[in-house]
């Protein structure tokens, strides 16, 4: 082990003198450097208290912020290196903290960062189950936008992990494509003078995988992924090309417009972690791959109770483990081979691959709409509440708020039109992106609206109350609320501040969002 640690220092110290990354961009199905030569990712993904698919680990009741640990990061970057790592893939970061120091070191030691926009806490992402994609979330996703976009070796984000993992929950994946348009148009307003691509990271459910490639490379381009992430773990052990199912695999990518790679890798059956000889990794990079994938990210840095780890960590300690050193040596001939492997040319190359179709609503087996939800506007949601005159009163709690929902839109469910939300009919309200107080504060004067403005129609049980006077609105009130109806199925275009238009269309007659859910959180 010391001669490790000694070897360690050594490329620590180097560090500083190893040139910093270059602009990475995508044309068609690949990517490449400033030069013109292809970039292939050779990764790992670095992030304690997350297991595969991006979950809490069971073992944690939190994430760790690794880019916010800078002792703990260049503690790291000489393993890394010893890895030939040119990528890390971090899930989970926190927006207001400080990675300047970790993203520093990391550019200088030649080493882009992908980072998952979300994060494995409740109402951090875009949930499967009760999929939403609103103001709070968006805020989010800005939020980590703003604070890594400016360093040079952040490489691009996922807007979402694994969401939709099987036939039952495909409804979510017209929201995490929402996120996908609007993180993309973000980025643009946001004019950092080089490419940095949003995409998707997907598991390898048979029976939706094709579907959810198709999905989110179809339609406007403007909303569709910079690139295809693909969790999978179909080589395990001893196998080959063929057996494997990497050769299906492959054949199924060869058309796809834009950069696919492996977003997990590295299958810890049979034996655990410690038995893993990493032979599909020269493979990955070898002529019979890397026409189709931009390489990869092995699963995972940390040793954690999935048994994935390459490295255990004790008292601040870090030591490499079995599986650290045998992938080492096959990342070693990668490197070796990589100029022999035959690569694409930028300047030679012509892509020829085109979008996708986007699959048929079908029930049962893919239930996500072409239609996609509003832009999240913060802008559109204060001046609808400021317009109101029917709110709920200020002694609800929100414990009380979804069986108040479920009576009016009950009652009227026209009322519930503005905060519609179904992803297998497109079908989205003009509030359907606010918070869940001014979605019901929205049902609740637009019930009273419906009734003729009868006081007795603004009660509840108490739970309601009509307020003195009309609130004035201002000049941008005035014109943002001009564009959608009382009941709110208009459509709304102001930027709020910093997004692109968000679009709905006709009223539901009701107020689910094909998930059982009656308001977005």
């Amino acid at each position: 082990m010391g001669h490790l640690r000694a070897l360690a220092g050594l490329l620590l110290a180097a560090s500083g003198t190893v040139k910093a990354v270059v602009p990475i961009t995508a044309k068609g199905q690949y990517l490449f450097t400033p030069n013109g030569t292809q970039f292939f990712i050779r990764g790992v993904a670095y992030q304690q208290g997350v297991g595969v698919g991006g979950q809490v680990d069971p073992g944690t009741q939190s994430f760790i912020d690794p880019l916010a640990d800078a002792t703990s990061c260049k503690r790291d970057i000489p393993l890394l290196q010893q890895l030939n790592t040119n990528t890390i893939r971090v899930y989970a970061v926190d927006p207001t903290a400080d990675h300047s120091e970790c993203m520093t070191a990391l550019d200088a030691a030649g080493i882009y960062v992908i980072a998952d926009l979300g994060a494995p806490a409740d109402g951090d992402s875009i949930n499967r189950d009760t999929p939403a994609w609103n103001t709070a979330l968006f805020d989010r996703y800005k939020g980590v936008i703003d604070n890594l976009a400016t360093f040079p070796n952040t490489l691009g984000f996922f807007a979402g992990n694994e969401v939709t993992n099987n036939n039952t929950n495909s409804k979510a994946s017209a929201y995490v494509k929402a996120a996908v348009r609007d993180s993309k148009a973000y980025i643009t307003s946001k004019n950092v003078g080089r490419w940095i691509g949003v995409g998707y990271a997907t598991n390898d459910d048979a029976g939706t995988r094709d579907l959810l490639a198709d999905y989110f490379n179809c339609g406007d381009q403007a909303a569709a992924v910079d690139f295809w992430g693909y969790n999978i773990y179909e080589w395990c052990g001893e196998s080959t090309f063929e057996t494997s199912g990497y050769k299906e695999r492959t054949d199924a990518f060869r058309n796809f417009s834009v950069p696919a790679f492996f977003s997990e890798y590295g299958c810890n059956n049979p034996g655990g972690g410690e038995a893993r000889i990493f032979q599909e990794t020269p493979v990955l990079y070898s002529s019979q791959m890397n026409t189709v994938w931009s390489g990869g990210i092995v699963y995972e840095f940390f040793q954690e109770q999935n048994d994935f780890g390459l490295v255990s960590v004790s008292g601040g300690q870090v030591s490499p483990r079995k599986e650290f050193t045998v992938l080492a040596k096959q990342l070693a001939t990668v490197t070796a081979s990589a100029s022999t492997n035959q690569t694409q040319r930028m300047n030679t190359y012509t892509p020829t691959n085109v979008a996708r179709d986007c699959p048929k609503v079908v029930a049962g087996n893919w239930e996500a709409a072409s239609a996609l939800p509003p832009t999240p506007n913060a802008t559109v949601c204060d001046c609808m509440v400021q317009s109101l005159q029917c709110v709920m009163s200020t002694s609800v709690k929100a414990e009380s708020m979804g069986s108040i929902f479920g009576t009016v839109c009950g009652l009227d469910a026209k009322a519930c039109d503005g905060i519609a939300s179904n992803a297998t009919t497109g079908t989205y309200g003009a509030f359907s992106m606010c918070s869940g107080a001014q979605q019901l504060n929205h049902v609740l004067n637009q019930y009273y609206v419906n009734q003729g403005k009868s006081k007795s129609a603004c009660d509840f049980g108490g739970q309601a109350q009509l307020l003195s006077s009309a609130q004035s609105l201002n000049s941008t009130c005035t014109a943002v609320l001009q564009q959608t109806s009382t009941s709110g199925t208009g459509t709304s275009s102001s930027s709020g501040g910093s997004s692109s238009s968000g679009s709905t269309s006709g009223g539901s007659g009701g107020s689910t969002n094909g998930n059982g859910a009656c308001f977005n959180t």
